[in-house]
């Protein structure tokens, strides 16, 4: 039993006629007789007998045709409210974003969406590999993801649009003797100690592409995801690092270089699943994402 069969019903037992019904809902008369059919099976009494030639609704179905009403009034308030809640300017957005990013996007979109009538945010920073961030949309509106350059884009399970491409730069102590260089070769870094990433996370790639440039296999001294955390273990001495160049800010001890012979860059994607942005919130927030990395790349 379904809503168009319910309908049926009760356009039956006001038109008195399955040619009648069929001309009103504009299909076919033997279209109408089917989903009749089906809904009878549904049911233990007779809904409908014949008069002479005309097909009438029997006690039993009479009391399913006014029910009908109820359920069609009950499924036209149920699409008013989503409608009501998809159309909310001011309904709550959550965005989910790994670290760097979270750094650099979340003030963005505080300060622009302060306004009371606009959406609410809910934000979550998410560290995980690069596999994990599709699954993280069943939970959020947006995830900030990031993949590098030449790996395999995202699932067609979600929505991606890129915010940002950023360039992955070698970061160094400023008084470091690569410092000189303006521009850095794998060969340049291949026998400098490194900090970098754990197995999963995107970075690492990029560090075996160094590798594979300078024919030797890189030291790894030290694992660390968090930038910020990075960024003093390199002025201390710990080792270079592969820094993004716009989402980090600007630390005083240290030099970035940008690095030939690789492929240094990742991506920045807003994911999401389809139907989210159905929502006239999300699509605001989503429209603000691209307005702050703007901002973000202009700082570069």
């Amino acid at each position: 039993m379904d809503e168009r069969q319910l309908r049926i019903l009760r356009e039956l037992g006001e038109l008195g006629s399955v040619t009648a019904v069929a001309e009103a809902l504009l299909v076919t008369p033997s279209a109408i007789s089917q989903q009749l059919r089906l809904l009878q099976r549904a049911m233990p009494v007779p809904l409908t007998e014949r008069q002479g030639r005309r097909l009438v609704l029997t006690d039993a179905g009479q009391a399913l045709a006014g029910a009908a009403i109820e359920v069609e009034t009950a499924l036209e308030r149920a699409r008013h409210t989503v409608a009501e809640f998809v159309d909310r300017p001011d309904g709550e957005v959550s965005v989910a974003a790994f670290h760097s990013a979270g750094s650099a996007f979340f003030p963005l979109l505080l300060r622009s969406l302060a306004a009371p009538d606009g959406p609410r945010l809910a934000l979550a920073d998410a560290d995980v590999t690069q596999d994990d961030f599709p699954p993280l949309t069943r939970e959020y509106d947006l995830v900030l993801a990031h993949r590098l350059e030449h790996t395999p884009g995202w699932p067609r399970t979600v929505t991606a649009t890129t915010l940002l491409r950023e360039p992955l730069d070698v970061a160094m102590p400023a008084d470091h003797p690569l410092a000189v260089k303006r521009r850095l070769t794998p060969r340049d870094v291949a026998e400098q100690p490194w900090i970098t990433a754990h197995d999963g996370f995107p970075v690492l790639a990029t560090i075996d592409a160094i590798a594979t440039a300078a024919g030797r296999r890189l030291h790894i001294a030290h694992r660390i995801n968090e930038f910020a955390v990075v960024a003093e273990a390199v002025a201390a001495g710990g080792g270079l690092a592969l820094m993004p160049r716009w989402t980090m800010r600007p630390h005083p001890a240290l030099v970035l270089r940008p690095l030939s012979g690789v492929q240094a860059w990742r991506h920045i994607d807003a994911l999401h699943r389809p139907e989210r942005t159905a929502r006239k919130a999300v699509r605001t927030v989503l429209v603000e994402l691209h307005r702050a990395a703007g901002t973000i790349r202009g700082r570069g």
